[in-house]
């Protein structure tokens, strides 16, 4: 009896041995099969042309077409740009220039180039300048779910990068976690928090933040503030408070005011945009979410409506997908097709 028992659970082991090496080889042949068919990691370029691949295909339909005139294709391109988030009066502004300055109604070939100068001047704008005072005080703000928080722990990563001592404010204290999210991003960045106990108040965490940037002799401070939304006066009011307790405290201070705008939204996010502008004295923009999900129209809208520039896009959930904008890599990506037997999906569907 005892020899059968033996052989019965080594005959097992025998059994699941052998599954077990079944198993490792299908993963790791999968594995194979994957990394043979994945295309190299594509930079920053070729992301943003990916983020914008719906808008530039709904374009390049229009621009590719064979025409006899160029009077027959601003109809369809004046819908494709409304379609594509821009928005009905900057389609209509932006159609009408190309009209302008073309040299006939013969001159069809030449659209595509024209919209992508007036597009790329639309967007321009001077780079920000050099950090002279220190610290330098950055004001996040934005609506709840935009991508406010993370974009903050992203520029942290930038600065620190750059060789700066960065010092985050939790200031955003009714979100449930929104301190702890910034923690790990403090954690993870090698940056300082200053914060407190959920339900604290905003302007007292903002003002400890100060006062500890000044004594640990900070490069940048980084200010998260809680989501408010555009419609809600007595929030506003709430933000202009710590605004005002910032610039009491630091005269001159905040150096930037970004807000944070999730471009999936759509005209929604030029209406916070307008809001947002109006209460707080923005100086900069951040478009998150650019990645594929979006109509990278809104980029042109918000910018158009408000005068104020972009500053940074959100390509993608990594540290590094959250880039300075640049206005004629963002015309060329939308604009541009790819070259015929080029890797780009816009060609190779």
């Amino acid at each position: 009896m005892e020899t059968w028992w033996i052989l019965l659970v080594a005959a097992s082991l025998a059994v699941l041995a052998a599954a077990v090496v079944f198993v490792l080889r299908r993963r790791r042949g999968s594995r194979a099969g994957a990394l043979r068919g994945k295309a190299p990691s594509l930079g920053p370029r070729e992301r943003l042309r990916q983020g914008l691949l719906a808008t530039r295909r709904q374009l390049d339909a229009i621009l590719s077409a064979t025409r006899e005139s160029a009077d027959s294709v601003f109809p369809g391109l004046e819908e494709a740009l409304v379609s594509a988030d821009v928005g009905v009066r900057t389609s209509s502004e932006l159609v009408e220039r190309v009209r302008r300055k073309l040299g006939g109604p013969e001159d069809a070939g030449q659209v595509r180039r024209l919209l992508r100068e007036e597009i790329e001047g639309l967007l321009a704008a001077p780079p920000p300048g050099e950090i002279h005072d220190r610290p330098h005080v950055v004001l996040v703000t934005g609506v709840n779910g935009v991508g406010k928080t993370t974009t903050i722990g992203k520029l942290a990563a930038s600065y620190v990068a750059a060789g700066k001592r960065v010092l985050l404010v939790a200031g955003d204290t009714f979100r449930a976690a929104a301190a702890d999210q910034l923690r790990v991003w403090a954690e993870r960045t090698g940056s300082e928090l200053v914060a407190q106990e959920q339900g604290a108040n905003p302007s007292a965490v903002v003002f400890d933040g100060i006062k500890a940037a000044r004594a640990r002799n900070v490069d940048v401070v980084l200010v998260d503030t809680a989501g408010r939304m555009h419609t809600r006066s007595n929030l506003m009011e709430e933000l202009r408070k710590v605004r005002r307790l910032i610039a009491r405290e630091m005269p001159g201070a905040p150096h930037e005011t970004l807000l944070v705008l999730d471009a999936t939204t759509g005209q929604n996010a030029v209406a916070q945009a307008r809001t947002f502008a109006e209460a707080l004295e923005v100086t900069g923009l951040v478009l998150t979410k650019l990645d594929g999900t979006a109509r990278g129209g809104v980029a042109i809208a918000v910018v158009r409506e408000t005068k104020l520039p972009l500053r940074f896009i959100g390509i993608g959930e990594g540290v590094e997908d959250l880039r300075p904008f640049d206005a004629s890599q963002f015309a060329a990506a939308l604009l541009d097709p790819g070259e015929k037997g080029s890797s780009d999906p816009a060609r190779n569907p």
